[in-house]
């Protein structure tokens, strides 16, 4: 049996990123809903160092909407933007939602409604990914297959950024101390009790989206070098393999020529042989760049953000 408040303090997480067009009015839709639904909340702006006017249109709404905000020093990346964040929040449930309305606030009552049941994570499942292009569309659903066959850890494909987490979970993200931060996979990794909700995406209320082909591709080498080794299992067993049939060739030449002789060379085969040897360490050197390159951002130990100001916090440290 679960004994949840029926009106717990809510913590809203909104990352944006150049959303001046849109932060207002959302905020004016989020509150609106959130006041229904408890009497203490709190909205969390996290401005990934906008270059229009996002931060400014907020800090002209804050108190009338009970906005806390905080602006990076620079652009960290949507990742970074949701760690800080869950870093910041205070709420006994944390919801993460877009500032571009294409996450529907009217979805959260049942998050909240399942929350109650005892689910420790409710996320939302897009009913249909009609809304990305066929290359996304297909890149993404790519994505997901690969990370199914190379991960341990079950990524739903059909959601996103858009949840909501009891505390707990809260509390077992930021205890994960990674700087590259792969967010869907730790939302899976930490596991606990989870459901999803149906929503149909909403067409963005303004501007469009920041991620491009090149983000998305480095979010996706992020999460296979964060949650799989095996991609260093592939290429060591290709590597075996190679040798293998290397040792087996170079055994064969060596009884032809005792046994014939020495016959002409063959050139063709030799500079086949070199060129395919020479791509395929060079492209497993590259898989295993990738990994120490990881380790690399990990051991500087360097903090994940830096805050250049703040609005409606207490004293907390502006870098973590």
């Amino acid at each position: 049996m679960h004994n949840r408040e029926a009106s717990p303090y809510i913590s809203c997480v909104v990352p944006a990123y150049n959303e001046a067009d849109n932060i207002a009015e959302f905020i004016k839709t989020l509150h609106q809903q959130l006041a229904q639904l408890s009497d203490r909340f709190e909205i969390i702006v996290v401005d990934d160092c906008s270059s229009d006017h996002t931060a400014a249109t907020v800090l002209a709404i804050a108190d009338q909407y009970r906005v806390k905000l905080m602006s990076f020093s620079r652009n960290f990346g949507k990742e970074i933007a949701l760690s800080a964040g869950l870093d910041h929040a205070a709420g006994d449930v944390v919801v993460m939602i877009d500032a571009d309305f294409q996450h529907p606030v009217e979805v959260i009552p049942e998050f909240l409604a399942q929350w109650r049941t005892g689910y420790d994570m409710v996320y939302g499942a897009q009913k249909t990914r009609a809304y990305m292009s066929p290359l996304r569309r297909t890149s993404s659903e790519s994505f997901y297959y690969l990370m199914s066959k190379l991960s341990k850890i079950k990524l739903q494909a059909d959601a996103g950024d858009f949840r909501l987490m009891d505390r707990k979970v809260v509390d077992a993200l930021k205890a994960m101390p990674e700087r590259n931060r792969f967010m869907k996979g730790l939302y899976a990794w930490v596991g606990f009790k989870t459901i999803g909700v149906p929503y149909d995406v909403h067409p963005r209320h303004a501007g469009t989206s920041r991620f491009n082909l090149r983000s998305l591709t480095s979010l996706a080498l992020s999460g296979i070098v964060s949650f799989s080794t095996i991609p260093l299992r592939i290429w060591g067993l290709i590597g075996f393999i190679v040798a293998s049939i290397s040792l087996c060739y170079a055994l064969f030449i060596v009884t032809r020529t005792l046994i014939f002789g020495t016959d002409l060379p063959g050139w063709a085969t030799l500079v086949v042989a070199v060129t395919f040897l020479g791509g395929l360490q060079l492209l497993s050197v590259g898989i295993l760049g990738e990994y120490i390159g990881s380790i690399f951002n990990e051991v500087k130990q360097r903090p994940r953000y830096l805050i250049a100001h703040k609005h409606g916090f207490s004293d907390t440290p502006t870098s973590h």
